[in-house]
């Protein structure tokens, strides 16, 4: 039986999709998670999850951060999007990362059955009425060159990458990860190769160029 996690953190849209992957596909087994680390950690002790439903903006996710750490720690693992956001543009550059398919936060539980069901039948998915708005909307030379670089890391450089974003120097990286400091060092040259980064700053400000503004704020701020 194939086997969802379910990554938001608004109890009832978590219900929906529960719903619609029990419908799409009897006996799915589904588990849930409020946070990015959460969802981490869970696709860290069971290896068998074949689908996450991501919310783009759940905390601890930014943007697109949180499909580019999915996929570049567990590339086996298909995720579907999930937002409020319905610019063209924002889909567009998550299919430039990887992403299997997008689920607008407006869909019905018709149009979330399809989903689900079309990317278990290892099919991408978007909704159809922004298909053709997505088919125009051009990938940026800086977002494809960006994914295919993020895409060379392997996952523990991934990791390492994230914690320098977050501020962290080599000694608390290596702590956080129980490796040698000297380990760190060394993941640390080859992101710096791979991401053609001057520096740490650079390095992190490199992985927040995925940062995407959250529109629910944007109107709870107005």
């Amino acid at each position: 039986m194939p086997k969802l996690l379910i990554a938001d953190d608004h109890p009832l849209f978590r219900a929906a999709l529960r719903a619609a992957a029990d419908d799409a596909a009897p006996g799915v087994v589904t588990r849930e998670a409020e946070t990015l680390a959460d969802v981490l950690a869970q696709l860290e002790a069971e290896d068998d999850v074949d689908l996450v439903l991501l919310d783009l903006h759940m905390p601890g996710n930014h943007g697109l951060a949180g499909l580019a750490a999915i996929r570049a720690q567990f590339p086996a693992v298909a995720v579907v999007l999930v937002s409020a956001n319905e610019d063209p543009r924002v889909v567009r550059r998550a299919l430039d990362h990887g992403v299997a398919g997008y689920i607008p936060k407006s869909a019905g539980l018709d149009e979330l059955r399809a989903a689900i069901r079309s990317v278990l039948a290892c099919e991408h998915w978007l909704p159809p009425a922004l298909r053709g708005a997505v088919a125009r909307a051009c990938s940026a030379p800086e977002d494809t060159e960006l994914a295919a670089r993020l895409a060379s890391l392997t996952p523990q450089q991934f990791r390492v990458l994230s914690l320098v974003a977050e501020g962290l120097l080599n000694k608390q990286i290596a702590d956080r990860l129980d490796v040698q400091e000297r380990t760190v060092k060394a993941h640390m040259s080859a992101i710096f190769d791979k991401l053609g980064a001057r520096n740490r700053t650079h390095a992190g400000v490199i992985l927040r160029r995925l940062e995407i503004n959250d529109p629910a704020q944007r109107v709870t701020a107005d």
